[in-house]
């Protein structure tokens, strides 16, 4: 039952940051592409924008397909984690815990089962399983 647990974790969260990155590099799911994240960013004094917004997409693209298939879990958990501590440093952070406030609760429990994950790694139905 862990290992379906596990995988459960991975595909929820994974699948979750993929849209994520998708809303960023593409404009998808209602995101706002490059451009428009990048504007945002820059608004924010994350710069240069575009190129952020395209490091943070990336990041969250592959991070989250890469924790989805429990591919490289390690790295993937990683690339996860580095986005989560910047969207808490430079955007929740200063409104407080509660996610009510737009404060940073729910970037805390994405970073800690991004980084859990990692750790304790990605359980038997994974591919780091069937490779490592």
């Amino acid at each position: 039952m862990i290992n379906i647990g596990l995988l459960i974790i991975r595909l929820v969260i994974g699948i979750s940051f993929m849209g994520h990155g998708a809303q960023k590099l593409f404009g998808w799911f209602g995101g706002y592409g490059l451009k428009g994240t990048g504007g945002w960013l820059d608004s924010i004094g994350i710069k240069p924008g575009v190129t952020m917004a395209l490091l943070a997409g990336l990041s969250e693209l592959v991070g989250g397909l890469l924790f989805a298939l429990g591919l490289l879990t390690p790295v993937a958990g990683i690339l996860i984690a580095f986005t989560m501590v910047i969207a808490i440093v430079k955007v929740h952070g200063p409104n407080g815990y509660w996610s009510t406030q737009n404060g940073y609760e729910y970037n805390l429990t994405l970073l800690a089962v991004a980084i859990g994950i990692a750790l304790i790694g990605p359980g038997q139905y994974a591919l780091d399983a069937l490779i490592f």
